[in-house]
């Protein structure tokens, strides 16, 4: 009988050390599962590719090299950034945006022009003689007129985070100087893919037509072009004055460049890096404009070495602002009302 009690005793104190065991054991892999999932989402890395048409010598590059550097270290190394410069992947701008639309790269950087054509209310930023100077295109684009635009963009899968420049454009061609619409008569002029700006060219009497920027050296070369716009800094460092013969300083528009991204990576980011990537673009276009405006001044002295200049007087400036008048009340539709008089505000 002592035998069987003790047997008992040995089987029950055996049960109780199971059952304790296991409770231990669940509570341990709670805690496991609940550290786990609180540290699966943090240490996510992703890679991110940015296009761009313009070469490693060019504003926008390092303008980019900068983003590079402040998402990868402002980031910890969560985003690791690769740069694809001069056409690498798209030779247009239009086709680097289409590639972020469908998410067959992550970021593009673009001349706001060609964004006119998915989006029609950035035909703002494209309107002749809008914006006088530099300072006042900043004012506007970092401020309401930008701002509005920007908050547009995701209805076509896309998100802005910050602009930049490629500057003043000016007029170039191999037939003659222009001083004023007359002179544009029966030239045929190389243009963004923007319908403002082929319309206002029209308007002054040049045949023009778009054409992809990563081949417009060739054409103008083997004279399917007679001229071009484009600001100082681009046509000294794609050295467009070796194919054209004459410069006019028109200051005629104003061409920001805009940052964005494919939406639906942008979304599938945490908060914290859609903000890392939003102050480090903010930064590195604010870095880029004063990189262009240096080299638009370094550009000038190359050109002047090689092309005829001349500069447009108030006088004459005036009267391509005349002539192109149309193009206001053409676009007002596209544009919007409100949009078309807080960006006509900026010239006054």
């Amino acid at each position: 009988m002592r035998k069987f009690l003790l047997m008992i005793s040995i089987v029950f104190m055996m049960m109780i050390v199971a059952a304790c065991s296991s409770n231990n054991d669940s509570d341990s892999e709670g805690e496991g599962a609940n550290d786990n999932s609180g540290s699966s989402d943090s240490g996510e890395e992703y890679t991110m590719g940015v296009t761009y048409t313009t070469p490693e010598t060019g504003s926008t590059h390092m303008g980019m090299e900068k983003f590079k550097e402040l998402v990868e270290e402002n980031s910890d190394g969560q985003i690791t950034v690769e740069l694809y410069p001069s056409g690498q992947l798209y030779a247009s701008e239009r086709e680097a945006i289409e590639a972020a639309q469908a998410g067959n790269i992550e970021m593009t950087v673009t001349a706001s022009a060609p964004v006119a054509g998915f989006d029609k209310r950035f035909m703002a930023l494209d309107l002749p003689f809008i914006f006088p100077d530099h300072e006042t295109a900043y004012e506007a684009l970092d401020g309401e007129l930008g701002q509005k635009l920007l908050d547009g963009l995701p209805e076509i899968g896309l998100v802005g985070l910050a602009y930049g420049e490629t500057g003043m454009r000016q007029f170039s061609n191999s037939e003659r100087p222009i001083e004023s619409p007359e002179d544009m008569e029966g030239l045929k002029i190389r243009v963004m893919e923007n319908e403002v700006h082929i319309d206002t060219l029209s308007a002054y009497g040049a045949d023009a037509s778009p054409f992809a920027f990563g081949e417009l050296y060739s054409a103008l070369q083997q004279n399917i072009y007679d001229g071009m716009e484009n600001p100082l800094n681009l046509i000294d460092q794609m050295k467009f004055y070796e194919v054209q013969d004459y410069l006019t300083i028109s200051n005629h528009a104003y061409t920001a460049t805009v940052g964005f991204m494919n939406a639906d990576f942008h979304d599938s980011l945490p908060e914290d890096l859609q903000k890392v990537l939003k102050d480090s673009a903010v930064e590195a276009m604010d870095y880029q404009r004063g990189v262009a405006r240096q080299q638009d001044e370094e550009g000038l002295e190359v050109i002047k070495e090689n092309m005829e200049i001349n500069e447009l007087s108030q006088e004459q400036k005036q009267k391509f602002i005349d002539a192109a008048d149309e193009i206001f009340k053409k676009y007002e539709d596209d544009i919007g009302t409100e949009l078309m008089e807080l960006a006509r505000s900026y010239s006054e």
